[in-house]
């Protein structure tokens, strides 16, 4: 069984940074793209940043110049910094992996994790 568990979430101040981290775990053999969602009360769930394998990233215009997404590939973990927080960063942030356990590629979702901006 593949689990995607979140830690780093919390409330933090207009201004201030988190760091959240993703970790993969069970029987993968390779994990290709990697990224971060998130979901703010009453919103749709939105594409935060990806990266893949071989490290391209990409990020949502509302993210450029102030979040960074990065991996280790040698401990399946994909991590997001965030820094100049806004209050329209409150969400549930959410990791999200595609990868493949030897018979095919699927897609894995974590459990989520809280990220509080306060004005």
């Amino acid at each position: 069984q593949v689990k995607l568990v979140e830690s780093g979430g919390g409330l933090v101040q207009a201004g201030g940074s988190l760091r959240l981290s993703c970790a993969a775990s069970g029987r993968i053999i390779s994990i290709y793209t990697m990224a971060w969602h998130r979901q703010a009360p009453g919103k749709q769930r939105e594409l935060v940043a990806t990266i893949t394998s071989g490290g391209s990233t990409n990020y949502t215009d509302s993210v450029k110049g102030r979040f960074t997404i990065s991996r280790d590939n040698a401990k399946n973990m994909v991590y997001l910094e965030m820094n100049s927080l806004k209050p329209e960063d409150t969400a549930v942030y959410y990791c999200n992996a595609l990868l493949s356990r030897g018979w095919g590629v699927s897609d894995y979702w974590g459990q989520g994790t809280q990220v509080t901006v306060s004005s």
